[in-house]
């Protein structure tokens, strides 16, 4: 670079590289809006989960207290002193877990900690008195590799796995893959499905959709 030449600071220079996918997007015809890293969660800091005394307090998963569940995932629930209630449930395709006794507990983007805290605020007092619920998560919900790759499908999540690793797992890039060009479909705080405008470091999460688009030319 010439001493002549200008300088903009890495903030505008990221900003302009945001702005040009977005107008990118416009001209494909996707209507899905297009999002930063970070503004897909809705910019709320999350409450830890493990509240002491509750009575679903004990118990949550200490690995992730804040990962939100969602279709597919499969949790191991387990009501203390109560051997036909504990076992591995999976939520449906809506996120929905079917629970003996109680019924049908809409788990989707719930916290373990929610989750468990749920369970027993229904259980207590028609079928039991104060009892004691845990949860945690055994299988989260795949992911999703789309567009030019050589084996799109869904594959298992892998814990800090990144865009471009994931493009390895569906075999890498055909020859018409827009390499420098990646999306990640997901929902955000709100349920509502955005596309995040991503790098190939950008780390992926379960039930992402990661699509490569096709180059022009």
């Amino acid at each position: 670079m010439s001493a002549d030449a200008p300088s903009f600071p890495v903030s505008l220079r990221r900003r302009g590289l945001f702005v040009a996918m977005l107008a990118l997007a416009a001209c494909e015809g996707d209507p899905t809006p297009i999002v930063q890293e970070g503004s897909a969660d809705g910019g709320l800091s999350l409450a830890p989960t493990n509240t002491p005394g509750g009575r679903g307090g004990a118990g949550a998963s200490g690995r992730d207290p804040d990962y939100r569940l969602g279709a597919n995932d499969r949790v191991r629930i387990i009501v203390f002193g109560q051997p036909t209630l504990t076992a591995e449930y999976t939520l449906d395709g809506n996120g929905v877990l079917a629970f003996p006794l109680i019924g049908n507990v809409n788990a989707q983007g719930m916290t373990t900690g929610q989750l468990q805290q749920t369970i027993a605020s229904r259980l207590d007092p028609d079928y039991l008195r104060n009892p004691s619920v845990s949860a945690e998560v055994i299988t989260r919900r795949p992911f999703y590799v789309i567009g030019e790759v050589q084996k799109p499908g869904n594959y298992p999540y892998v814990t800090d796995m990144t865009a471009l690793q994931a493009v390895a797992m569906a075999g890498g890039y055909t020859y018409r893959a827009r390499q420098n060009n990646l999306y990640l479909k997901r929902l955000d705080a709100n349920g509502r499905l955005v596309r995040v405008a991503a790098t190939p470091e950008t780390r992926i999460r379960p039930g992402d959709t990661v699509e490569i688009k096709e180059r022009y030319f």
